[in-house]
């Protein structure tokens, strides 16, 4: 199938030859029939498959052939779950809109929001947007989605996992209307709370799955090593910053202070890197990514952040230098290499801490993974063996000498028989038997003794 197979409109069949784009992927192929006729769309495919252009071409073609439900509302939402990912289908976006009457603008946490107000007084058609700072102008009044004709929510998963429900609902109420299209898009299908809010904000979607997961990237070759420590990971760092061929190199870490002390480290190794993490400004950030992008950095040193949806064609080695703590983003990781149909490499250093991690990868991958290994930096570690599960403890029983004395004198009756007894009033005071002399018995010298 060919772009013009879909019906497009002449101007954006124009555009798409322009800017090169050549056969659909599969997951356009199958998403946009559906979103032209005006579906709502729920759908999932792995990361680089395309799935950017399965929903701009169907939003272009329907502003330019239906009339707008209003003149100052915007009629195109697009949500994205982090600012690296929105500002970079803004990018796409804009190869549509540049020269052509619809007007598109960006809305991010972190940056100006007065600016963003101005902005948004101009009554633009398309807005991209992260939901957080998008729900905090929609609560101001700074514009109205009465209007909206559709809304995109892209790596839906992932602004559920981060916490985006209550905006997204938000923002779901306030465009709650019968004309209202809605594709969602998400890595996965078996996402449960996905599901659970596809129901909520859905009307009847059609479903497409394409691809899996769990399914291998051919054009990617993954490599797992074994390690003891942290010197050792490094060491094996060195080792294939030195010996592999790379274009650029993303490094996935852990935690911020890695990011900043590696890129350091190599820095100072005469390599050309830089660190990216959530600690920095959206203009930091910014900056970093588009140098990057431009081939200034030959590695970024990185954490969870850039691991979705960043489309860096130069990418050709991936290493995880810690595991990923959630086991979908390991797919997402290495889908940063291997893109538009290249090869691409990914490395993953396994040690102590990472076991689980690696064991979770494995069966969420659903293959068995072997290690590799380097001559001279060949690790002592070779994996954890699986807890065995505890054995419930059978009550035990002893035979305590002394207790069971105790407890056969206990069982004995108590003497309560009274021998002596010396009335007092009405009521007679009853004692037991007292060790007294015979003597003392024959006088009756009670009284002495009590």
């Amino acid at each position: 199938m060919q772009f013009s197979d879909f019906g497009l409109d002449k101007r954006l069949m124009s555009m798409i030859e322009h800017l090169g784009f050549e056969a659909p992927t599969e997951i356009q192929h199958k998403a946009i029939p559906v979103a032209m006729l005006g579906h709502d769309l729920i759908a999932s495919s792995k990361t680089g498959s395309g799935k950017t252009l399965a929903f701009i071409l169907p939003a272009m073609q329907r502003l330019m052939r239906n009339r707008p439900l209003s003149k100052r509302d915007p009629r195109v939402l697009i949500l994205m779950p982090t600012r690296e990912l929105a500002k970079q289908v803004f990018t796409q976006l804009r190869l549509f809109t540049t020269n052509s009457q619809f007007k598109a603008v960006l809305i991010l946490g972190g940056e100006n929001f007065n600016d963003q107000v101005k902005t948004l007084e101009k009554d633009p058609h398309f807005i991209v947007a992260t939901p957080g700072r998008l729900a905090d102008h929609l609560s101001q009044g700074h514009f109205y989605l009465n209007g909206l004709e559709l809304l995109i929510l892209d790596e839906a998963d992932r602004m559920l996992d981060l916490g985006f429900e209550k905006q997204l609902t938000q923002i779901n109420n306030a465009a709650d209307h019968r004309k209202r299209q809605t594709l969602m898009f998400s890595a996965t299908l078996d996402h449960a709370q996905v599901n659970d809010f596809a129901l909520a904000l859905l009307k009847k979607p059609k479903r497409i799955a394409v691809g899996s997961a769990h399914s291998e990237h051919k054009d990617i070759t993954k490599r797992f090593y074994l390690c003891d420590n942290l010197d050792h990971k490094q060491a094996l760092l060195e080792h294939f910053l030195a010996n592999e061929k790379y274009q650029q190199m993303i490094i996935f870490t852990a935690t911020r202070s890695d990011t900043e002390r590696l890129a350091t480290l190599l820095t100072a190794q005469g390599l050309s890197a830089v660190a990216l993490s959530g600690e920095l400004n959206q203009s930091q950030r910014n900056q970093i990514m588009d140098g990057f992008s431009k081939g200034q950095q030959k590695i970024l040193v990185t954490t969870d952040l850039a691991s979705r949806g960043l489309d860096l064609v130069n990418v050709s080695h991936v290493i995880n230098f810690d595991m990923p703590k959630h086991t979908e983003e390991f797919v997402h990781r290495i889908g940063r290499t291997g893109r538009a149909g290249s090869k691409g490499d990914a490395i993953s250093l396994v040690g102590p801490k990472d076991w689980i991690s690696f064991k979770n990868v494995e069966g969420f991958l659903q293959q068995s993974l072997e290690f590799d290994q380097v001559e001279g930096l060949k690790a002592s570690f070779k994996g954890l063996k699986p807890k065995k599960p505890k054995k419930a403890k059978s009550a035990k029983v002893t035979t305590n000498k002394k207790t069971s004395d105790k407890k056969a004198k206990s069982n004995k009756p108590k003497n309560k028989t009274f021998h002596i007894a010396k009335d007092v009033g009405d009521m007679p005071v009853m004692r037991r038997k007292a060790t007294l002399a015979p003597e003392q018995i024959e006088n009756n010298d009670i009284d002495e003794i009590e």
